[in-house]
């Protein structure tokens, strides 16, 4: 049995799945812009992409950032993200600089959700985990191949991994390189949303092939898709609109 979650005004887990959209500035100017603008849309979450931002390795600087961004939202929900290289992100960082980052964000009491990626190794893991949760945020567990699905049962062991290892809400997102991989995801979806999940699941299948996985998320089981107010953080994300109005269509169907 799924247990929703509940931050600030959004129930995660129920209902019409939620809607994210990343900031990828890589100013503190284009970040407050594209706060501004996207804030007004119909949308459930940010996600602040930090590895875009140019000063992101100076602490001081990004959270004082941050404190603007998180003025600038209002009640949205704020999830913060640094991509690592390794999984497809803009820069190259030492799990000793993303611990330290990850842990003075979440101490600085304006995120709701910070991303941890989840096959860093276990005791970096752990030790993210346990210090974002000791300050009161959530964590978005995550595992991104931009290069090809894992079969179904990998992909269901992965977002176990990241549920037994105490991540809020699972994540996963996968490069499909034929049809047949975008029902491998969905099934993979389907299966730990039916049998093993018991909080929130985050699935996509990205690039154009997979954009089916995103719009037709509610009936498979995964709590949240992506949506782009310009430019995209990930292959396959299509405008908030367009999405919106796929996702109620869908869910009034249902």
């Amino acid at each position: 049995m799924i247990q929703p979650i509940r931050i600030r005004d959004v129930e995660i887990g129920s209902g019409v799945p939620k809607i994210i959209v990343p900031i990828v500035g890589k100013t503190s100017e284009a970040i407050l812009a594209k706060a501004a603008e996207i804030a007004r849309m119909p949308i459930h979450m940010v996600e602040w992409r930090v590895d875009f931002y140019e000063d992101v390795f100076d602490v001081a600087k990004t959270l004082a950032t941050l404190a603007q961004l998180r003025s600038a939202l209002s009640a949205l929900p704020l999830l913060f993200t640094f991509r690592t290289q390794k999984e497809g992100g803009e820069k190259a960082i030492s799990m000793e600089q993303y611990t330290a980052l990850n842990l003075a964000v979440a101490a600085s009491g304006n995120v709701d959700f910070i991303d941890v990626e989840i096959f860093s190794g276990d005791a970096v893991v752990k030790k993210n985990i346990e210090g974002i949760h000791a300050a009161g945020v959530r964590v978005v567990g995550s595992n991104h191949d931009f290069f090809a699905t894992p079969q179904k049962e990998e992909i269901v062991s992965r977002l176990r991994k990241m549920q037994e290892m105490g991540a809020d809400i699972p994540k996963i997102a996968v490069m499909p390189q034929s049809t047949a991989d975008v029902l491998t995801l969905l099934a993979a979806t389907a299966e730990m949303h039916e049998t093993y999940a018991d909080r929130p699941i985050i699935t996509m299948s990205m690039s154009a092939k997979g954009v089916i996985s995103r719009l037709s998320c509610e009936a498979f089981g995964s709590a949240m898709t992506f949506g782009a107010a310009g430019q995209a953080s990930a292959p396959g994300q299509i405008p908030v609109a367009q999405l919106k109005q796929v996702l109620d269509i869908l869910h009034g169907a249902m």
